[in-house]
């Protein structure tokens, strides 16, 4: 028996180890359009402008997948904001010998360091990006019955529950959930940006506000299957609480802007007309280029469910995308 996050932080483990998941049991936005990454990459160029352009800035990914955002954003930052190109040293957070090797491939010599947790990024002025990278960490769930709550534990693929002191006023059967590790890794990076200077973009899915239910889902060969069975083998997440997110990284001593719909973020950062353009240039993929800018932004798509989220240094102007 394990409590569901020791559950949740072992299946992960393995599953990512295998480094296979990409492209087979899901995809990621960057994977669908290079248009994602190179809007990031100039996102990170235009905050570390308004950060006054230091002459070193730490770019990091935490959950890089197989490199293809970072390679995308730098091939746009070194086409229009050369002098970031060249102030800028990455870091990857990744724990897969797997991804890290498909990482290297990419990105080469540009890479500084890989890192097995965020705290190991070195200190200074730093830019974070995060691309579902909270929606993989576990969660914990607790569930109100009659005699009060209890929390899940997973025994041989399948719920037990045990005696909890968690409390709080909400119908019997309701779910909470809560994302402990997330919310750790939101008050260590926003309590790094206040003191060091900087911001974190997370993507992701999940409600703008915190609120009942249940929503830990696993994919394998893009369809949903159970989570509890055969750990190691799907793709097992829950949805972001990025409110929560937001106050951690708030009483951390950061800035939080946000969330906002991705889809609205993506459009104010130029994202269908950087895809018509690279449509234009590539006329027999023109169909499949703009289907996919249209997943990422479209409400019934990806560009509601996503959320946009930023933690940032307080003296910091309100990050490009979240102008009101």
């Amino acid at each position: 028996m394990e409590r569901l996050d020791a559950f949740m932080a072992r299946a992960a483990a393995a599953y990512y180890a295998r480094g296979e998941g990409i492209g087979r049991d899901f995809t990621t936005a960057p994977e669908m359009s290079q248009a994602f990454g190179e809007c990031l990459g100039l996102w990170a160029a235009v905050t570390w402008q308004a950060m006054g352009a230091p002459g070193r800035v730490v770019l990091a990914e935490l959950g890089p997948g197989r490199g293809t955002l970072m390679a995308d954003a730098l091939r746009a930052v070194d086409q229009m904001v050369p002098a970031f190109g060249r102030a800028l040293e990455l870091h990857l957070v990744e724990t897969s010998p797997a991804l890290r090797a498909a990482q290297a491939g990419k990105l080469g010599g540009r890479v500084a360091a890989w890192h097995a947790d965020a705290r190991e990024i070195p200190p200074g002025p730093a830019i974070l990006l995060a691309n579902e990278f909270f929606d993989a960490l576990p969660i914990r769930q607790f569930i109100r019955r009659a005699e009060g709550w209890r929390e899940r534990y997973v025994l041989e693929g399948s719920f037990i529950e045990q005696p909890c002191d968690h409390a709080e006023a909400a119908p019997e059967g309701s779910i909470r959930e809560i994302g402990q590790a997330a919310r750790e890794i939101a008050a260590q990076l926003g309590a790094r940006l206040a003191a060091q200077g900087g911001a974190l973009l997370a993507l992701d899915y999940g409600p703008a506000e915190s609120g009942l239910g249940e929503t830990l889902q696993a994919l394998r060969d893009n369809a949903a299957c159970d989570p509890l069975s055969e750990p190691g083998t799907a793709d097992i997440t829950a949805h972001v609480d990025f409110a929560a997110l937001a106050a951690a990284g708030r009483a951390a001593g950061a800035a939080a802007h946000g969330p906002l719909p991705m889809g609205v973020f993506l459009q104010r950062l130029g994202l269908m007309a950087r895809s018509a353009m690279l449509a234009q240039s590539e006329p027999r993929q023109a169909g499949s280029i703009l289907a996919a800018a249209q997943r990422l932004v479209a409400p019934e798509g990806m560009g509601r469910l996503f959320k946009a989220l930023v933690l940032a240094h307080p003296a910091l102007p309100t990050p490009a995308g979240f102008e009101a």
